[in-house]
C-alpha cells in the first residue's frame, strides 16, 4: 500500500471496487469502474438528460423538434401534414416536354429543340427531315 490515495472506489452500491482509472458518469458526475460507467449499468437517475433523440421525418429526412412532454410520433405526423415539403401523393412530372410533331404523343425528360423552327420534339423527330421542318430557307437534304 505505497499509494493509499491513488484511485477511487466505484460508486455502484454492490461493487465498491477500487479502480485506478475510474470513469466519471456524464449525467450524475459520480466515479465508476469499467463495468458500471454506462448509465444503464449503474441505473443512473439522470440518464434522461443525456438520452435526447430527435426524430427524423421519413419523407424529407429533416429533423423534427420535439418539446418535453410531447409524443414524437404525433409531432412527426403533424409535421408531415403541415410542414413537410415532400408529399407522397404529389409527384413531380419527369416527362414534361411534348413532341410538336403532328400525331406524335411522346414526351421527353429534356427539351430537344430544332435549330431551324425552334419547336420541341421527341428523340425520334428531332432532325428537321423527321418532323418535316419547313422553316429556314431551303430544305436540308439527306446527305446533310
Amino acid at each position: 500500500m505505497e499509494f493509499p490515495d491513488l484511485g477511487k472506489h466505484c460508486s455502484e452500491k454492490t461493487c465498491k471496487q477500487l479502480d485506478f482509472l475510474p470513469l466519471k458518469c456524464d449525467a450524475c458526475k459520480q466515479d465508476f469502474c469499467k463495468a458500471h460507467f454506462t448509465c444503464a449499468a449503474h441505473k443512473c437517475p439522470f440518464a434522461f438528460t443525456k438520452d435526447v433523440q430527435v426524430p427524423v421525418c421519413p419523407l424529407c429526412n429533416n429533423p423534427v423538434p420535439v418539446k418535453k412532454g410531447e409524443i414524437p410520433d404525433v409531432v412527426v405526423g403533424e409535421h408531415i401534414d403541415r410542414d413537410c415539403n415532400c408529399h407522397p401523393g404529389k409527384k413531380e412530372k419527369i416527362f414534361t416536354f411534348r413532341c410538336s410533331k403532328e400525331g406524335c404523343r411522346k414526351k421527353e425528360m429534356m427539351q430537344v429543340s430544332c435549330d431551324q423552327c425552334h419547336g420541341s420534339f421527341c428523340i425520334q423527330h428531332r432532325h428537321p427531315l423527321d418532323h418535316s421542318c419547313k422553316h429556314g430557307g431551303r430544305p436540308i437534304g439527306a446527305a446533310g
